[in-house]
């Protein structure tokens, strides 16, 4: 998530001649305070994004996400046991147990906006923002680990458990999207518990293919191969099977020693020459020429 700096650590207020500036980017949004010296800290206004906001002497104000954001949980690509997160993500990939049950680790994202409306802004600054200093960077994302992250984790467990592993790896691609959307339900459901109304909106999630545990999908490589070796082998079968039905008809039209002959000439390993005079000839072939 990217964060502005140039707005005091989004608590974006600056003094000029006496007053209080709060300055929101385009991708943010404010929320003012009166808190002069002479008055008690009330709430005052929202500031849109983009918008510049003045206000009196001693008006405290802060700046907070606004527009799509992002909450991913996924794995360092460079990791090779794929626990380590993976740079810029919130989170690390997320563990889940399937109905069989099997333990497996996925990884996704997770897009919402933070509320749009005025009044469940303030509920959401005095309720949240404020407790977590979630108008600065490291606030910001300790938020989303309890407010997004939790939610997230329970979904996963409460869905997967609907489902078999296998169905959910590469076998039932349907089913890998009904799980994703059963993810997506319990999810808001979870998280409008987490927040105490519906501070987050606009929410979905996108899960990758989960994956199951390192002997598993070793156990799972080794059936592919050997169900592949057996198509294989049925088919060598199949040919050999060909081949004998031919000769055993040669046998039947030529007798038994015309067929050896023929195969031999078929193989190359004999040439039979007939002269003018109706005489055959047999030559064997060298070996690498004719």
């Amino acid at each position: 998530m990217r964060r502005t700096t140039a707005v005091a650590s989004l608590a974006a207020t600056l003094l000029l001649a006496g007053c209080s500036v709060t300055i929101p980017e385009p991708d943010e949004k404010g929320i003012v305070y009166d808190a002069g010296m002479f008055s008690d800290t009330t709430f005052q206004n929202c500031v849109d994004p983009g918008v510049r906001d003045v206000s009196g002497w001693g008006d405290k104000g802060y700046v907070y996400p606004a527009g799509q954001r992002t909450f991913e949980f996924a794995a360092d690509p460079n990791d090779a046991d794929g626990v380590r997160t993976k740079p810029g993500a919130e989170s690390g990939p997320l563990t889940m147990w399937t109905k069989d049950p099997l333990e497996m680790r996925v990884s996704g994202v997770v897009t919402f906006s933070l509320t749009g409306d005025c009044k469940t802004l303030q509920q959401f600054h005095e309720q949240i923002g404020l407790k977590y200093e979630a108008y600065t960077d490291a606030g910001w994302r300790k938020l989303l680990s309890v407010y997004v992250g939790q939610p997230l984790d329970r979904a996963l467990d409460a869905a997967s458990k609907e489902f078999a592993w296998r169905d959910l790896t590469y076998v039932n691609p349907q089913a890998k999207q009904q799980w994703e959307a059963k993810v997506g339900e319990y999810m808001g459901q979870f998280l409008r518990e987490q927040g105490g109304t519906a501070f987050f909106e606009k929410f979905s999630v996108t899960l990758q293919q989960p994956q199951p545990p390192q002997k598993v999908r070793e156990a799972m490589a080794a059936v592919q191969q050997a169900q592949e070796e057996n198509t294989a082998q049925k088919a060598k079968n199949a040919k050999a099977r060909t081949e004998l039905e031919a000769i055993k008809e040669l046998k039947d039209v030529l007798g038994p020693q015309g067929a050896v002959m023929w195969q031999a000439v078929k193989d190359g390993r004999i040439q039979i020459i007939v002269t003018d005079t109706g005489q055959i000839n047999v030559t064997p072939n060298k070996p690498g020429g004719n």
